[in-house]
């Protein structure tokens, strides 16, 4: 005897279904990246990472959601598989927050487990609503093509608004544990909402599995998201751009240390702005003092602003001088400004934005210092290391003006040697200060890069730098050469930073 298809869903609610389920993937996907941000950091492998695991979680589970269609009928599942992805959303924040304590560091077995964890159980399970939705849809076999074309295309729009709506708004006006926790809500109060729905058209219906066994699921969902709403974080505030955290000092009542994704980025005194602790800092601070003579005010360009040590320093150490900062986030910022110290004003600017783009807008010959300290956790933005950048750069440097930039890399210092021959290409002259350590490729340090359109006061800058606190080198000449050892010129084209920092 051949049993009658399900009733379909009306088109309107099943568009809708998708759209959401869709959606839904992608609000995860995006928050995804931030919550595992404090623990492994914010780099191409960890996004290619969350992003990879995401469409691993959506193609198992559209390929379990056909199987189950074909095998039951989808009324029985469609709640159900919301009703368990906000169970799966609302663990999501304890599985994250506690497995990344374990997993800090940036390896690729921990970067890609803590994807797992942060995204795949909920997206896995959002992924199979979409079959279930479009076997409900398909009463007629001559209009196949049209209800899947429909769904598959309203998917895609649920995508793309939950993409701009969390990367535009939520992120924004939520933190990222209260978007989760939200999202789980949401989903719980739609399962139910369709649950019901479907049970008074469809009174034959009966909910999967036993009393108890329901009973048991939805107490696991309520202790899932009891746990995360009281999981620790690592932040004191989450900006658009950084879990961030400021530590004082115990040692020096006016130390404060700015945390940003798990990686110690400034260090501020309050009380004394020459205290730069960090020793690149002080590299830096060195080449600012050899800038001109007798510590005359100087026009100085920051490209990227962290805690704002090296604009503070400046302003100690040349009374009266001209600074702006191009700093991408907005939020850092307002935290420097509550906790930090930070005073803007006349002399020091601030202006939230692109570092490149804002780069491009200054006049040229305008300042006597560029310092390049941006980053994305460990490394440069790739944008901010090409030749096209360092020919900005150059651009707005006065003709006796010096660019220090801030690099970190690691053994065998693939990136430093790149980012050098790129600076070297653009500039006649060009220097390096490093420990010896690390120009030997025994460990990874911070490299200033410093170079000029004319001639670097070589001799100056060594005794600034043998008053540092730990011993250091100035390379430059043939040695600098060597060191470079004919690594290739990063280019708009071609900047694998990620990759040349990872060895």
């Amino acid at each position: 005897m051949e049993t009658s298809a399900p009733r379909a869903l009306p088109s309107g609610l099943a568009t809708a279904l998708v759209f959401f389920a869709s959606g839904a993937v992608l609000v995860l996907e995006i928050v995804a990246l931030r919550l595992v941000g404090p623990y492994v950091g914010v780099t191409l492998q960890v996004s290619s990472s969350v992003i990879g695991i995401a469409l691993a979680a959506i193609a198992y589970g559209t390929w379990l959601g056909g199987r189950l269609a074909d095998r039951f009928d989808p009324r029985l599942l469609l709640a159900p598989a919301l009703l368990l992805a906000a169970i799966g959303t609302a663990i999501t924040l304890p599985l994250v927050r506690w497995g990344g304590e374990l997993l800090r560091g940036g390896s690729a077995p921990a970067v890609l487990l803590l994807a797992v964890l942060a995204v795949f159980l909920p997206a896995f399970l959002l992924a199979a609503i979409t079959p279930l939705t479009v076997k409900l849809q398909l009463g007629d076999l001559r209009r196949t093509g049209e209800v899947v074309g429909r769904l598959s295309s309203f998917g895609t729009l649920g995508a793309i608004t939950a993409t701009l709506g969390t990367g535009f708004v939520l992120v924004a006006a939520m933190p990222s544990s209260w978007i989760v926790l939200t999202l789980a809500g949401v989903l719980a109060v739609a399962g139910f909402g369709l649950g019901w729905w479907l049970h008074r058209n469809n009174p034959e219906l009966k909910l999967p599995g036993k009393p108890r066994t329901r009973a048991v699921v939805v107490i696991i969902g309520l202790f899932g998201a009891g746990l995360g709403a009281t999981a620790p974080t690592p932040c004191d505030i989450e900006t658009a751009y950084h879990c961030a955290r400021v530590d004082a000092d115990p040692s020096t009542p006016g130390g404060r240390t700015l945390i940003l994704n798990s990686a110690r980025h400034s260090y501020v005194d309050l009380n004394d702005p020459t205290n730069l602790e960090f020793a690149y800092v002080q590299w830096i601070g060195a080449v600012v003092d050899v800038v001109k003579a007798g510590g005359a005010p100087i026009s100085a360009l920051h490209l990227g602003g962290g805690g704002f040590t090296v604009p503070a320093y400046v302003a100690h150490a040349r009374p009266g001088s001209d600074q702006l900062v191009l700093e991408l986030d907005g939020g850092l910022v307002d935290l420097d400004r509550r906790e930090l110290g930070l005073r803007t004003g006349p002399n020091l600017r601030v202006r939230v934005g692109d570092a490149r783009v804002g780069l491009a807008e200054q006049r040229s010959e305008g300042y006597d210092v560029v310092v390049g300290d941006a980053f994305g956790h460990l490394v440069v933005p790739w944008h901010l290391a090409t030749r096209e950048m360092a020919a900005d750069i150059a651009r707005v440097l006065r003709a006796d003006g010096v660019y220090a930039q801030n690099v970190i890399d690691y053994p065998p210092n693939r990136f430093i040697r790149a980012e050098l021959a790129t600076v070297a290409d653009v500039f006649p002259h060009v220097a390096l200060v490093a420990p010896e350590a690390a120009l030997d490729g025994k460990t990874g340090s911070n490299f200033v890069i410093v170079a000029s359109k004319s001639p670097l006061a070589l001799d100056e800058l060594r005794n600034h730098l043998d008053l540092v606190n730990e011993p250091v080198q100035l390379v430059s000449g043939q040695r600098l050469t060597d060191f470079i050892d004919g690594a290739r010129v990063l280019t708009d084209d071609f900047a694998p930073v990620d990759q040349l920092l990872a060895g």
